[in-house]
């Protein structure tokens, strides 16, 4: 296989928006192919596409990529976002999984139940303001560059960046109590391929609504 890598998933964010994102801040171009049925996704189970029978699936460089880890691990690797030297990805990869941890619960909240909406808001909150946000203050403060690792841009950055915005969404003062991440999130907002992809008509998805939830449940349902 040649030309742009070709990603396959439902039209909206879940597991694959981070994977455009970073894509996006390589400034690669990418096709998508939307699941919308059942029978689209079983058939890629039947025709061998999907080694654990999950999606995303991302197909690049003649591989058939599953598991979101290995595929960012493998984009950030090609295009030199993944440290300079063992101990920069060491840290990256920390970060990475910290990030991942509180994007798991974004994730998650739009198939809350009604009455526990409030509850899950509650505790995205929390744990980005009490237990992730300020290591990534710290860090910034600490070491006082434009960057999480090494004063250059990386895959860390991306998803912090991701995360800050997906955060903001729901919560919009949740940068109130950290100037370094508010420095942090302009200077992200101004790379020129992150900036791209900020602006209308990007591939970038928009926050999840009814009918994505009604998509998710109907192509995955048991």
């Amino acid at each position: 296989m040649s030309g742009k890598p070709r990603l396959t998933y439902l039209n909206g964010r879940g597991r694959m928006e981070s994977i455009r994102w970073l894509l996006a801040a390589a400034g690669v171009e990418f096709d998508e192919v939307y699941l919308e049925t059942k029978e689209q996704y079983d058939k890629l189970i039947k025709d061998g596409f999907l080694l654990f029978q999950q999606v995303p699936l991302v197909e690049i460089d003649g591989m058939k990529m599953v598991q979101t880890r290995a595929i960012m691990s493998y984009i950030a690797g090609k295009y030199n976002l993944h440290g300079k030297d063992l101990k920069e990805r060491a840290l990256i990869d920390m970060y990475v999984e910290g990030i991942s941890d509180l994007m798991q619960m974004i994730l998650m909240f739009p198939f809350s139940p009604p009455d526990a909406k409030e509850k899950n808001l509650e505790s995205i909150k929390e744990r980005a303001t009490n237990r992730y946000f300020p290591v990534f203050e710290k860090v910034l403060k600490q070491h006082g560059q434009d960057f999480l690792v090494g004063n250059k841009f990386s895959w860390a950055d991306v998803q912090l960046m991701e995360a800050i915005l997906a955060v903001e969404e729901k919560i919009s003062t949740v940068l109130s109590g950290f100037p370094q991440l508010q420095v942090f999130k302009t200077k992200m907002s101004n790379v020129p391929t992150i900036k791209k992809f900020l602006q209308p008509g990007s591939p970038r998805k928009p926050p999840p609504d009814a009918h994505y939830v009604e998509t998710v449940l109907k192509v995955f349902k048991k």
